[in-house]
């Protein structure tokens, strides 16, 4: 089963396989902004649970993440809030690097303890 939820101006696909629920959201077509955004993957992956992938068929850029399609409602609660909380992250980033803008700070840096 799969729907897309319109939120915030977004359109958020959400698809139960099996036992997974997963979320996915196209952030770009635009292959040249690819190797930009790709360099701020290895520090988010560390922050969150969105995982920034390219897809071969469309040639996008999209942000997806997953959970148990059985979770508790709080779970699937949280899921949906820290998805939509890493779109936004991520569509500033797109804005920014298509703007030529692309400014670090301290929370795209990965910090030593």
């Amino acid at each position: 089963m799969s729907f897309v939820l319109r939120v915030d101006g977004m359109e958020i696909a959400a698809e139960e396989s099996g036992a997974r629920l997963t979320l996915k959201y196209l952030l770009t077509e635009d292959e040249g902004l690819f190797g930009r955004l790709a360099e701020l993957a290895a520090g988010r992956m560390l922050k969150e649970e969105a995982v920034l992938a390219a897809e071969p068929q469309t040639g996008g850029l999209f942000l997806w993440q997953a959970e148990d399609a059985n979770a508790s409602a709080h779970n699937l609660l949280r899921l949906f809030e820290t998805f939509v909380n890493s779109c936004d992250w991520w569509r500033e980033r797109v804005a920014s690097v298509s703007d030529e803008r692309l400014q670090f700070g301290p929370d795209e840096m990965i910090m030593r303890p």
